[in-house]
């Protein structure tokens, strides 16, 4: 059983106010990368006498070292197992192309992939409720992670609204290898708060759509520069490329993206920046 993991990028977000206990309320517009991409993991189930997680692939070696029951593919087995009253006898293969740490939901797309996986290996119907209920508890982005489609995050991420199909568009996403811990990002943020952003139209252009998304913003995006100064040289070599519509960190960091309204052009973006520096995590991939 085979499911990917696509990214998930934030396309704006911005942060409504913080709540007594401490969680902020986001407005954020989400989209997926597409699947089979390299900007997707994998997650393979296959049935087993006992319970295991081997990780493999370009981005395994610092998951590798991590205990197995900290992993949150583990935890949202283990939850959905529990709830449909389901022995874990399942090896689980965890193909990671995902930097870690990175602000495009890695380990909560690959959770969610695990829930969408094991669903299928227990027979179980797409809307039964124990699924859903497992990616809540499971971390604040499992949930929108499990459907894959593009959505709205409202409050504190858990709850999601559907979005609009807008134009195909391609992203350009760079990450510099450098993890940003998201509860230090949000650590930082004081204010002031921004308001919420939906779109009420789809637009009839990549363009159009580029230049709304302009009028918006990441609001983690300057508190995450202060602690990661290599994401503003990432956005600079975005704008920098012909073709790029818009330049913008996605989540809290370190991954920016740049928006192309044609392939060939992100393509050849992508490249030239695979070329200058080798170093950094480079993926193209279509959404819309």
């Amino acid at each position: 059983m085979t499911e990917h993991a696509p990214a998930k990028i934030n396309l704006y977000l911005h942060v409504l106010g913080k709540r007594s206990d401490g969680y902020h309320l986001l407005d954020s517009l989400v989209v997926f990368a597409a699947p089979g991409s390299a900007a997707a993991d994998r997650v393979e189930l296959s049935e087993a006498a006992a319970y295991s997680l081997k990780i493999e692939g370009p981005q395994a070696l610092g998951l590798k070292q991590e205990d197995a029951e900290k992993n949150l593919v583990t935890k949202a087995l283990r939850a959905l197992a529990a709830k449909v009253q389901k022995p874990l006898n399942i090896a689980v293969t965890l193909h990671k192309n995902l930097p870690l740490a990175s602000g495009i939901g890695g380990g909560s797309a690959d959770a969610g992939a695990a829930l969408r996986a094991a669903a299928k290996f227990w027979h179980l119907e797409k809307d039964h409720p124990a699924i859903s209920e497992a990616a809540r508890e499971t971390g604040a982005d499992v949930y929108p992670c499990l459907s894959g489609t593009p959505c709205y995050l409202d409050g504190t991420g858990h709850d999601t609204a559907p979005a609009l199909k807008q134009p195909r568009a391609f992203l350009v996403l760079i990450n510099p290898y450098i993890p940003l811990p998201t509860a230090a990002v949000f650590a930082l943020l004081q204010g002031p708060f921004s308001p919420p952003a939906r779109f009420e139209k789809r637009f009839a252009t990549v363009e159009e759509f580029a230049a709304a998304l302009a009028l918006r913003r990441n609001d983690l995006q300057a508190v995450a520069i202060q602690l990661c100064g290599a994401i503003e040289n990432v956005l600079a070599m975005l704008e920098d490329q012909p073709g790029c519509l818009l330049a913008r960190m996605s989540g809290a960091g370190a991954t920016c993206f740049g928006l192309f309204a044609q392939e060939p052009e992100a393509r050849h973006a992508a490249e030239k920046i695979r070329r200058q520096i080798r170093e950094y995590w480079v993926a193209v991939t279509g959404i819309g």
